[in-house]
């Protein structure tokens, strides 16, 4: 009989990251976020009669940015 508890062999499987998942979600999530962010963008550069900082596409690749890893860390 052999005993494994003292030498036992480490296997380590390397789960490469799904990439393609990813950058599916994150596509699906800057276009849903796009227009909402268009909106806001328009709103705050007619409060304020200035343009904001940053632009309606920004806003949305930072929202995507920040929404995505969620999922895939859940």
């Amino acid at each position: 009989m052999t005993d494994f508890t003292t030498d036992a062999p480490i296997v380590r499987e390397r789960h490469a990251p799904p990439r393609r998942e990813f950058y599916a979600y994150f596509a699906i999530i800057f276009l849903a976020a796009l227009p909402l962010a268009l909106l806001t963008w328009a709103l705050g550069a007619a409060r304020r009669m200035e343009l904001p900082e940053k632009g309606p596409v920004s806003r949305a690749w930072t929202q995507a940015r920040i929404i995505t890893p969620h999922i895939f860390s859940a």
